[in-house]
């Protein structure tokens, strides 16, 4: 793991923990941010990843709980002039570079993801320089300076598609940050890949070996399983996709049982619209370690309801800025992205 995701990490993870009380009661606070937010027109939109009460709040005021590419479509074609975001900062940037005109808050910069961290653009442009002459695939969770870097951005709902279809053109690919996936795309796709090398610390830990013992004891439960999950996890799994397709499968598949290799987050989402099936989550720690499932982001945690009051009360919040030419830069592999599945969409 790069020096600076151990270190970003190791700040969060002490800022979590030395967290003081909030004697506030928590009903108290979601109703005024939610009477906030209405007053005051502001879109507010969180990922699955976020804390449940934060997911509540943007459904109960017009917003969207959903990935990053809902997300970013959500607010591309919402007539409102402010979003605030509970989620990453990298998600926060991709909806300014589609929303320039708009003002985009995020709760707070602090707010990261390794993947991002453990890809900075001066670095990707050495790796790129070493590889000359290919089609370059950056993965959504980079920053606006890699994603001006690339020449298609893509999440994990349409990658595999966009690779299968470059490969059939004969194009020889790079792709970044996540190995884990891009070893999945490979397996799948036989394309002429090479692969930045880099992981989310969330996914990363979920164990294969422990996994197969909890299906042992889970006779019947099916896996879904994100692809930023190691390859040997991803194999065991009965359904391999991006967070709204594990959703989807969720609700789909008759299993009664599931386990569920991805950032626990997604738990208040799966249990909403799959009230009468029970979820497990998938192991990340085997013998002696503190907890069997630690699957959860603790950047993701920073995102909380007291910091969405600060940001609709005008005291906190980050808003972002990006200059006009990184803008424009990002936009181009963005707006392709997004064309991409519009017409995967519309067949």
């Amino acid at each position: 793991m790069r020096k600076n995701v151990i270190e970003s990490y190791n700040a969060v993870c002490e800022k979590i923990f030395s967290k003081s009380l909030d004697h506030m009661d928590h009903l108290e606070k979601m109703t005024k941010a939610i009477n906030l937010i209405k007053e005051n027109k502001i879109l507010f939109v969180a990922h699955y990843y976020t804390d449940p009460m934060l997911q509540k709040i943007a459904e109960e005021t017009g917003g969207i709980v959903s990935d990053s590419l809902e997300i970013a479509k959500f607010c591309k074609s919402h007539p409102a002039k402010t979003v605030i975001l509970a989620g990453v900062y990298f998600m926060a940037e991709t909806i300014k570079i589609l929303c320039p005109d708009k003002k985009i808050i995020i709760l707070t910069k602090n707010s990261q993801c390794s993947l991002d961290l453990g890809c900075p653009v001066d670095e990707f442009r050495s790796f790129k320089k070493q590889h000359p002459d290919r089609t370059v695939i950056a993965y959504v969770n980079t920053s606006a300076a890699v994603k001006s870097e690339a020449d298609w951005v893509v999440t994990s709902r349409i990658a595999m598609a966009v690779v299968q279809q470059l490969a059939a053109r004969g194009e020889r690919l790079l792709w970044a940050p996540d190995k884990h996936m891009g070893q999945y795309l490979l397996k799948n796709t036989g394309a002429d890949m090479v692969l930045w090398d880099g992981s989310c610390i969330v996914h990363d830990s979920f164990k294969s070996s422990e996994l197969k013992k909890l299906k042992y004891f889970h006779a019947g439960a099916a896996v879904l399983a994100h692809p930023e999950a190691p390859l040997a996890v991803l194999e065991m799994a009965d359904f391999v996709g991006s967070t709204k397709g594990i959703i989807d499968a969720a609700v789909r598949l008759p299993n009664e049982k599931f386990i569920i290799a991805t950032d626990d987050g997604l738990f208040y989402k799966l249990s909403q619209l799959a009230p009468d099936k029970e979820f497990i989550r998938a192991p990340s720690g085997g013998v002696g370690a503190s907890c069997k499932s630690c699957a959860h982001c603790p950047w993701m945690e920073l995102n909380e309801l007291s910091l969405l009051l600060d940001a609709l009360e005008g005291r906190g919040g980050d808003e972002i800025n990006l200059c006009s030419e990184l803008i424009r830069a990002a936009s181009l592999p963005l707006l392709r992205m997004l064309d991409f599945y519009e017409k995967e969409n519309s067949l």
